[in-house]
């Protein structure tokens, strides 16, 4: 399987997102994600909804703006204001290389958005919540994820020991960033307690 990012954020998104790929992911698969557009750190902004009609039309493989819609599918991104979303798939008219539109919250084979692993995050090491209290709000409570879970989400931050030994301060000194409304930007992408993790993922291995 193959990532790319639209536009410029290329190079941001395969450093972010490297290490999110799936031993089951099946082969000849091409994941586009779509660029972030819009005040996408207010919560009011919808980056599911904002996402679900955008297809890309350069094709990364034949170097031509030769892709067309080609269906649609829904995957999970469990947050506080999404469950399952409506994604786009792509076909190259001319390469015949098929594609799936994602936006840049919502990784592959995932079931849990990039929002709601940023307000884990923020609940367990700042705000001190035991495990069980620091999962995410969800839209569907159901979903709720077991502390495992989340566990297993931050040491893909940080494996260092003793545990956490790099998150801890790092998210401290994050708080205060967004304290002081320090603007931290990475590409197009801008620090927020909405983005935290996929900052972390760019910033890692380097200690904050």
């Amino acid at each position: 399987m193959r990532f790319f990012a639209g536009g410029r954020k290329a190079l941001f998104w395969r450093r972010s997102l490297a290490g999110f790929a799936s031993a089951r992911e099946p082969p000849g698969n091409t994941i586009l994600f779509i660029p972030l557009s819009g005040n996408y750190c207010n919560p009011a902004f919808d980056w599911a909804a904002a996402c679900a009609e955008a297809i890309i039309r350069f094709c990364p493989k034949c170097q031509g703006d030769t892709i067309i819609g080609h269906g649609r599918r829904r995957k999970q991104a469990h947050d506080e204001s999404h469950d399952w979303i409506e994604t786009r798939r792509g076909l190259c008219k001319r390469c015949e290389e098929t594609f799936t539109f994602l936006p840049v919250f919502s990784l592959p084979y995932t079931h849990y958005s990039l929002i709601a692993r940023s307000e884990a995050l923020r609940r367990y090491f700042l705000k001190h919540c035991s495990w069980e209290s620091a999962v995410p709000h969800l839209k569907d409570p159901d979903r709720v994820p077991d502390p495992s879970t989340l566990r297993r989400w931050f040491h893909s931050l940080d494996a260092s020991r003793p545990a956490f030994s790099f998150l801890r301060p790092a998210l401290e000194t994050v708080g205060q960033w967004l304290t002081r409304d320090e603007r931290l930007v990475c590409d197009s992408l801008r620090l927020s307690w909405r983005t935290v993790f996929p900052f972390l993922r760019v910033f890692w291995p380097l200690r904050l």
